[in-house]
């Protein structure tokens, strides 16, 4: 329970401090084709712990290290299907794709490759978008 406000979380919520196992598993029951944002992500691993919120620090760090090991597996061979699809959840557009090693333009890629036919960038922030 937090005691103090916390990134936009009020005291006296308890707070889900989650894990890049958590948010990879999460990711990777996205359907191929579909695209979650990160606010949904928080809500639904939240309120599938009990909790009110979830820290949205944590979850940065973690997707970003989540995105990571997909992207360091895929240069070692791996398929897409046999990696996390970060790409469901991260926008080219966010902060979090403009860190990455593939960097934006990386994140359409794997999104386009995915077979998400969706409109991508600014806007596109809708919590289940389908491939077309």
């Amino acid at each position: 329970m937090l005691h103090t406000d916390f990134a936009g979380i009020k005291a006296g919520m308890d707070m889900l401090i989650s894990s890049p196992e958590d948010i990879a598993g999460y990711i990777a029951k996205i359907p191929h084709g579909q695209t979650r944002t990160i606010a949904r992500l928080r809500a639904d691993l939240s309120r599938a712990a009990k909790a009110d919120a979830m820290c949205p620090v944590t979850t940065a760090i973690y997707l970003r290290i989540v995105a990571e090991n997909a992207l360091r597996d895929l240069g070692d061979g791996k398929n897409l299907d046999e990696v996390a699809p970060f790409w469901r959840v991260i926008e080219p557009t966010s902060k979090i794709a403009g860190k990455l090693s593939c960097g934006r333009e990386g994140v359409e890629h794997l999104l386009r490759l995915d077979g998400y036919g969706g409109s991508i960038g600014a806007g596109a922030t809708t919590d289940s978008r389908t491939v077309m």
